[in-house]
């Protein structure tokens, strides 16, 4: 039997992401690899609102959140009230996290030199697959086109 699309996602994200975090704890960093988008969209030295933040690191906003949140646990990023809205929180690199940047610089050049070698021995290379496949859910999100074919089947039921 083939395995459903979200069980075949969730395998393939194990296997990545399983291989990532033992990369990161073979070279004595103790990082998650979901807390990469955040680095990377705070790594210039900017400060930036979680909304920024999701924005720049292509996850929601909730995602973008409780990613911050962890991370200040752990001391790689500092929190300030906004200027303009003491509400808004404003995220920035710890010391701690700019001091884990250039191992970090490290492990995501070989982790992309990792995913262009996975990308080569495919015959279609999982990158573009992946970005084609998020463009098509933008135009037509997933939710509506399992609407459209229920009621397809649906429809097909009612004339058989």
């Amino acid at each position: 039997m083939r395995q459903g699309l979200g069980t075949q996602l969730r395998h393939l994200i194990d296997l990545l992401d399983g291989a990532v975090a033992a990369a990161y704890e073979e070279a004595g960093i103790d990082y998650r690899p979901r807390y990469t988008p955040v680095m990377r969209a705070l790594e210039g030295g900017q400060p930036h609102t979680i909304t920024q933040i999701a924005e720049a690191a292509g996850i929601t906003q909730p995602a973008a959140t409780q990613t911050v949140a962890l991370m200040m646990k752990e001391g790689l990023l500092d929190a300030s009230p906004g200027e303009r809205d003491a509400r808004q929180k404003v995220i920035r690199l710890s010391a701690q996290g700019q001091a884990l940047l250039p191992q970090l610089r490290v492990c995501w050049q070989a982790t992309r030199a990792a995913a262009d070698s996975l990308d080569a021995d495919l015959p279609h290379a999982l990158s573009d697959t992946l970005a084609a496949a998020i463009a098509a859910l933008q135009t037509k999100p997933f939710g509506a086109r399992i609407r459209s074919a229920r009621a397809a089947i649906t429809r097909n039921k009612e004339t058989s």
